[in-house]
């Protein structure tokens, strides 16, 4: 279904133009940013909040998804034209090119339960990736303030003429997951080869997230070549173990800048995330507005042994594939968009529209795993030998938090879901260090769960604010600037992040934290990010760099 936005009748001038509205609520559907609310749904206890107007406004269909008017910078209007121009060129297309392809050639893998920086040798392939970037971005070294923390961490900062301005933070990683040796042999060029075929770059990291450094670094190397002086402090600062949760990288550089800066020192800090896709006939991008919370719960069952010619009737694996729960997967509804466009219009005062918006959306495995907290079994162990009945059976369970939830909500809730099996197995059970079961009570044995690492939800952004509105409408000039040949419009709406990025660290630098790149996921989704045949095509790496340059000028004349 192809959907449009009415912008208006035309407006004279001297007049300013009213944010254009779309006029289609199936487009809507498809925005994560509805499926963030829609979360509120999945807890009975805080569905009061789905139906505060101040959450979700729904009147008419009109006001379902304000968008904002395009925006171009306007005192560096002259400056933004002729580098959009720049950008469209062959020349411009190879040395941007050329720039990520040799920074892909550096392997800087990130592996877990690497010790300390200076004691695991494993962090020295970050030393050869800096040492480029001084070479190849000559005047971001020479003009830009460099400060590394924790021997790798790199905080540029492009000083502005007026102290008084918030200054703006770019964030990026430069780490990769590592390519497996036993798939080496299945990509379609090496995997540091950064191999170029006319119109992809190949190889790890190409897409996550040295594309976002070198974007950056490109974006402002020109920008000093043209002898741009911003009035607006610009600071990057890129992490080198974000594959690995950035304890060593950003959980370093977040303190520095916050030990130089202050606290809500920023007027808006913008790191990797959402970029735009086609959904339902239309284009979309999802700044990401918030991110949800993370927990690691290690479940252990210990029970008595014995030779397997004579099991019990249930086995301690057993009784830990009962704690599992898999939820069913639904097929998505073909009709769901025409439906829910009734329903939702209903639902702030209907009760059985609310109901019918429920029964659609929340059967969807996809949907479900972005509004509510999800869990998944990523790690199974248990038995020693095949003659021998398992003494002990462990499980790791990942689980996503909502953003309308907590770390304690989710471990409460795993505690009490232990109490029916606890008594179904004669189990006596340990919940996060609180005995749950009478002392001496259980015969068979034990059932424990301790919490690892855990992360509440990211503070959620405000997308009624200048910095989102000045962002909304950088990304949908951006998007033109690169097609205005074409009638595509693209239509912007906050999103949620399901994983977490290197922004965990920096809650206390800024209200206003977007995870967005402006990647360009229409053609070839994610570029296969984490996996074989990790590409990115240079035409969507060259929209990024258009993306930041007007980014870094639209921020320039803003008031935030």
């Amino acid at each position: 279904m192809d959907a449009k936005c009415n912008s208006g009748l035309p407006v004279p001038s001297g007049v300013q133009a009213p944010r254009v509205r779309c006029a289609r609520w199936p487009t809507f559907v498809a925005s994560v940013a509805f499926l963030a609310l829609l979360h509120l749904l999945v807890s009975p206890s805080i569905r009061p909040i789905y139906r505060s107007p101040a959450l979700l406004p729904l009147g008419s269909s009109s006001s379902l998804c304000p968008q904002e008017n395009p925006l171009a910078p306007e005192k560096n209007g002259e400056l933004w034209n002729d580098l959009t121009a720049l950008h469209a060129t062959n020349d411009f297309l190879m040395r941007a090119v050329s720039q990520l392809s040799a920074a892909v050639q550096i392997p800087t893998e990130s592996f877990d339960e690497m010790g300390p920086v200076g004691e695991d040798e494993r962090w020295l392939t970050r030393g050869p990736f800096v040492d480029h970037l001084a070479t190849a971005f000559p005047l971001v070294h020479t003009s830009l303030e460099l400060q590394k923390v924790n021997t790798y961490g790199l905080i540029y900062i492009w000083e502005g003429s007026d102290a008084s301005l918030k200054p703006l933070l770019h964030m990026s990683h430069y780490d990769v997951v590592p390519v497996a040796p036993l798939s080496a042999d299945q990509w379609t060029h090496p995997a540091y080869s950064g191999y170029f075929d006319g119109k992809n770059i190949w190889g790890r990291g190409s897409w996550d997230d040295k594309a976002g450094i070198i974007s950056k670094l490109v974006t402002i190397e020109v920008l000093l070549e043209k002898k741009f002086v911003p009035t607006r402090t610009v600071v990057l600062s890129f992490g080198f173990d974000e594959e690995t949760g950035g304890a060593q990288g950003a959980g370093h550089l977040a303190p520095a800048l916050l030990e130089r800066f202050g606290p809500d020192s920023f007027a808006m800090i913008v790191d990797e995330g959402g970029g735009f896709l086609e959904q339902f006939g239309g284009i979309f991008a999802f700044p990401s507005v918030g991110e949800k919370g993370s927990a690691d719960v290690n479940i252990k069952v210990q029970t008595l042994g014995g030779h397997s010619s004579v099991p019990p009737e249930h086995t301690s694996i057993g009784m830990l594939a009962a704690l599992i729960m898999v939820q069913c997967l639904a097929a998505h509804a073909p009709d769901m968009p025409g439906l829910l466009k009734r329903a939702i219009l209903r639902a702030r005062t209907n009760p059985v529209a609310l109901k019918a918006v429920e029964a659609i959306l929340l059967k969807d495995p996809t949907i479900r795993a972005l509004v509510g907290t999800t869990q998944a079994v990523d790690v199974v162990s248990g038995g020693v030998k095949s003659n021998a009945l398992p003494e002990q059976a462990l499980a790791v369970v990942n689980h996503r938090i909502a953003t309308k939830s907590s770390v304690n909500a989710t471990l409460t809730r795993d505690a009490e879901l232990t109490r029916d099996l606890a008594a179904r197995f004669n189990l006596s059970v340990t919940a996060f260090g609180e005995l749950l079961t009478p002392a001496g009570a259980a015969s068979f044995g034990s059932l424990s769960l301790r919490a690892m690492d855990t992360l509440e939800p990211a503070p959620i952004s405000p997308w009624d604010a200048p910095a989102y509105r000045l962002l909304a409408g950088t990304i949908r000039t951006a998007f033109h600037a690169t097609r205005k040949d074409e009638e595509k419009e693209i239509f912007v709406a906050p999103g949620i992040m399901t994983g977490n990025t290197d922004t965990r660290f920096y809650w206390d630098l800024s209200q206003h934290i977007f995870r967005y790149d402006h990647s360009n996921m229409v053609d070839e989704g994610i570029g296969a990010a984490h996996t074989v045949d990790e590409h990115i095509r240079a035409a969507a790496f060259i929209e990024m760099i258009t993306f930041f340059t007007t980014l870094i000028l639209n921020a320039d004349e803003a008031a935030l």
